[in-house]
């Protein structure tokens, strides 16, 4: 299937692997990016969530208060695509998964375009600008999560790395055993895992090398990357007149 019906609903296993590597390397290059630009990772809610614990027991109620946001903003990005992929499910509309990916690469345009505000007033740009990228990596995740029934994740490589590594020790695993009872290695695992975390290291490094570069406009061509990969599924909707139909079950 061509790059730009990766999102269509209509999928194979392999277009879920090259959608989840692409989707993989824009979170990275996100991340990393972010980073540069607003000094905070937002795609780890693990290390958000402990820091908020920390600023608590350290009575720093502000920092753990915008920690509390910034894993909000995550939820919100993820409740976000349940509710457009389901709306459009319920439609039989080709752009279901498309549609908030449609929503991420407009906020990376805003965020690209943008950024000269954001180091021009910092104080209130900054927070808002976490609170978006939270957002943009719930909403990413949860797209992929719901095309792979959660087989494929992108925005954080913990699971992944953890699969990984599960996998390989099998592999590496002496048998004493005969046939039925030996240790596999499930290959195919590892080719998913390891393309998606190799995604992931790329993305990054072409994110934190953009921003260095160029700043914030270095999120523009992840955004046109975004287009492309929806451009087939919403086009087609819209030559066909189904951009927002009445639901399937529901009387015309």
């Amino acid at each position: 299937m061509k790059i730009h019906w990766w999102t269509d609903v209509h999928r194979s296993a392999q277009t879920d692997l090259w959608l989840g590597c692409a989707l993989a390397g824009i979170a990275g290059a996100t991340n990393a990016g972010g980073f540069l630009a607003v000094g905070q990772y937002t795609s780890h809610m693990t290390g958000i969530l402990s820091a908020i614990a920390d600023n608590l027991i350290l009575g720093k109620i502000q920092l753990a208060l915008a920690g509390l946001a910034f894993v909000l903003a995550f939820v919100s990005g993820s409740m976000t695509t349940a509710w457009m992929v389901n709306w459009s499910l319920r439609r039989q509309l080709r752009s279901a998964f498309a549609r908030p990916l449609v929503v991420e690469a407009g906020l990376l345009l805003i965020f690209g375009i943008f950024g000269a505000a954001i180091n021009l007033f910092a104080a209130l740009f900054v927070p808002l600008t976490v609170l978006v990228l939270c957002f943009i990596m719930g909403l990413q995740n949860a797209v992929i999560t719901k095309v792979s029934h959660a087989v494929i994740r992108t925005t954080h490589v913990t699971g992944l790395l953890t699969d990984l590594g599960i996998e390989l020790g099998k592999l590496l695993y002496y048998n004493h055993a005969p046939a039925p009872h030996k240790v596999v290695a499930n290959r195919v695992k590892l080719r998913i895992h390891g393309a998606l975390v190799a995604s992931f290291f790329v993305g990054a490094l072409a994110g934190a090398y953009g921003f260095k570069t160029y700043g914030y406009i270095s999120t523009v061509p992840l955004a046109l990357l975004l287009i492309v990969l929806v451009w087939g599924p919403i086009s087609d909707d819209l030559r066909h007149g189904r951009i927002a139909p009445a639901p399937h079950d529901a009387p015309v």
